[in-house]
């Protein structure tokens, strides 16, 4: 990797290889942030459905996670606020919301899946948000030390 000149008493610029995918990752977690935001404000509309209007969501087939839709939508509208939350520390670039985006983007998953007979198309659509939420969040670094050891020189 090559570095650009720079006036004397300015540390190099590194190429712009490993600037791209820093600023490329930094926007990942911030959609990451994002459609943690939409997916929880979602996901509480669909627990207030649930819990206001026990008849809205019809059961798709038989299915092993049996549960009544009311308490599904407690379950949903914990999740959701929940993924409110900790999408507004992501987006805050808080050290906790990035831990704790991963395991509530895990969860989402799974209780998206237990949702899956009940409205199979938007618990695909929600598993799909979260598996992007986690790539996201795992390729982020929030402390880039840059392309050597964090004083322009190797």
């Amino acid at each position: 990797m090559t570095q650009s000149t720079s006036p004397a008493g300015t540390p190099p610029r590194p190429s712009s290889g490993s600037s791209t995918r820093a600023a490329w990752a930094a926007g990942g977690a911030m959609f990451a942030g994002i459609l943690l935001l939409v997916d929880g404000v979602l996901d509480v509309l669909k627990g207030i459905v649930g819990i206001a209007k026990d008849d809205v969501y019809a059961r798709v087939g038989d299915y092993t996670f049996k549960f009544d839709v009311a308490a599904w939508g407690w379950i949903m509208l914990v999740l959701g606020i929940v993924l409110v939350v900790v999408g507004a520390g992501i987006l805050k670039d808080a050290e906790w919301a990035r831990a704790m985006g991963l395991a509530l983007a895990g969860i989402s998953i799974i209780f998206n899946f237990m949702w899956l007979p009940y409205t199979p198309v938007w618990a695909l659509i929600s598993i799909a948000i979260a598996l992007f939420v986690i790539w996201a969040l795992c390729v982020h670094d929030p402390h880039p030390t840059g392309p050597s050891n964090g004083r322009g020189t190797r």
